[in-house]
């Protein structure tokens, strides 16, 4: 008994992903023409002969899949909103879209009233040194909550990105991978990170992987990285730095010998440090005893000298100890009322609050330096990822404009030289996939040792915690070589993310 083909015509061997096959035509009313017997199989070893249609088939469905797999590449203006159904726009992603003056025109209409913007990334839109100026000139208009920029795959044969990182930028990430940055676009980023008498305050994180630096150029990032105290994070990755780049990289990790410039630059501070301190403090002595002295005459004259003073520091006890205010107001009755009438400012609060904190009570401002303690305490824990680590010290950063200059910390006498301690902000060093050989290696482990004495715990919320991550993978050495396997062993425990795993697994056995 002979079986009818099927109705939708397959032939007996199994199509391929993605394709359609239809062995029968429909003709002009419908009716299906009779059909072709099925082809028999070709023998064991031989190739099925190809159909045209087929390949063409094959090689439009193909096509339709890379575009569909690669459609981020596809020229995209695209926007992140702060929740699905607002309107307040976080971040803007350009990619692939020819970012010129006109399309900076309509920019500088829309960014000011985006209020809650927070990034802005260009990706491969087609920079310009014209271009890129006047998009940093648009940057001030942006409201304060822009904290990053990501200007990937836009190489400017000028290489004017460090204009990015100028004094007055409030940029706190800036991304600049893949945009053929060589030795000279490296030594004006360098620049832009410190100088003798300047340094970028604001900058937390720079990614410059991907680029063409090498010993030359890891040289002028590392000059850039000794007087520099708010860079957290730095990316070298995927470049072309050797043993020589690696050297000056590692130098500033540790104690490092001043330049004869920055030793007369550093002799200046300190002179004019001393000049400051001596005009302030005669004014300010002979101005507390005077002040002094006018209080205990006007004490006297009332006749309650002894209770006052007693009541003055009973009160500035108070300050350290917020239990002690309930037994004073119940002993000293009117005299505390007239204190709280006559204070200029903390007394109406001290009658309030019973349960407030003593730090609090103990400190002018309250708010920020509270909020950032807290937020440091949880550093020490290792329950934060490593962007939530960054963030946090980033909050580290805010506090920069009072920062002392490096050339006045402590340095140490050797030899008739004078070596400043290294640079302990730094918390995270990138340099996968150089040509580090080990050489390079001994001198970031004589660095990483330093790190780990020197470098206070993590405990403290406003002291420098000193390098935390290092990655040397994939460079010229073998994985299995003594220093590497040495630096691996110091740096995990001070890798939060992997500590944290490693304790979860001891508790889990």
């Amino acid at each position: 008994m002979s079986s009818e083909p099927s109705s939708t015509g397959t032939s007996p061997r199994t199509p391929r992903p993605g394709t359609q096959k239809s062995s029968g035509a429909v003709t002009k009313k419908g009716e299906r023409t009779k059909e072709k017997p099925a082809a028999p199989l070709p023998p064991v070893g031989e190739e099925e002969p190809k159909n045209p249609d087929d390949q063409r088939l094959s090689a439009s469905c193909s096509q339709n899949s890379l575009e569909s797999k690669y459609v981020f590449f596809r020229p995209t203006i695209q926007v992140e909103l702060e929740q699905e159904d607002s309107k307040v726009v976080k971040e803007i992603y350009i990619r692939g879209w020819r970012v010129e003056d006109r399309i900076l025109g309509i920019f500088s209409k829309c960014l000011p009233s985006l209020s809650q913007l927070q990034a802005i990334n260009f990706w491969k839109v087609g920079l310009t040194d014209n271009t890129l100026a006047t998009f940093i000139a648009l940057l001030p208009l942006c409201s304060s909550t822009l904290r990053k920029v990501s200007l990937e795959g836009n190489p400017i044969p000028e290489q004017s990105y460090y204009k990015l990182m100028g004094l007055d930028s409030t940029i706190a990430h800036l991304s600049l991978r893949n945009n053929n940055i060589d030795d000279y676009g490296a030594q004006l980023l360098g620049q832009a990170l410190s100088t003798l008498h300047t340094s970028n305050r604001t900058l937390v994180s720079l990614n410059l992987a991907f680029n063409h630096i090498g010993d030359e150029g890891a040289g002028y990032i590392a000059d850039g990285l000794r007087l520099n105290r708010s860079l957290l994070w730095l990316s070298l990755a995927h470049n072309r730095i050797q043993d020589k780049g690696a050297l000056k990289l590692a130098e500033v990790l540790r104690p490092f010998e001043l330049t004869h410039k920055e030793v007369v630059e550093r002799r200046r501070l300190l002179l004019e440090k001393g000049s400051q301190e001596r005009s302030r403090s005669p004014s300010s002595s002979r101005h507390g005893d005077s002040k002094t002295d006018r209080d205990r005459d006007k004490l006297q004259m009332v006749g309650i000298s002894n209770i006052t003073l007693v009541d003055k520091s009973e009160k500035m006890q108070t300050i350290k100890t917020p239990k002690g205010l309930g037994k004073k107001k119940e002993k000293t009755g009117e005299v505390v009322k007239k204190e709280e009438k006559s204070g200029p400012g903390q007394s109406p609060t001290q009658g309030t609050p019973k349960k407030e904190d003593a730090s609090k009570a103990g400190k002018g401002k309250v708010t920020i330096p509270e909020q950032k303690m807290s937020k440091g305490k949880g550093t020490k824990t290792g329950s934060k990822e490593k962007r939530s680590i960054l963030l946090e010290s980033e909050q580290l950063v805010v506090e920069t404009t009072e920062m002392v200059n490096p050339l006045l910390e402590p340095v140490e006498h050797r030899d008739g030289k004078v070596f400043l301690p290294g640079n302990k902000v730094l918390l995270h060093l990138n340099l996968l996939r150089n040509r580090i050989t080990e050489v390079g290696l001994e001198a970031f482990l004589t660095a990483v040792q330093y790190q780990v004495q020197v470098s206070k715990p993590k405990t403290s919320a406003k002291g420098p915690l000193g390098l935390l991550w290092l990655s040397l993978a994939k460079n010229c050495f073998d994985p299995q070589c003594p220093t590497y396997t040495m630096i691996q062993e110091l740096m995990l425990p001070r890798d939060p993310v992997k500590a944290k795993v490693k304790e979860e697994e001891g508790t889990a056995i």
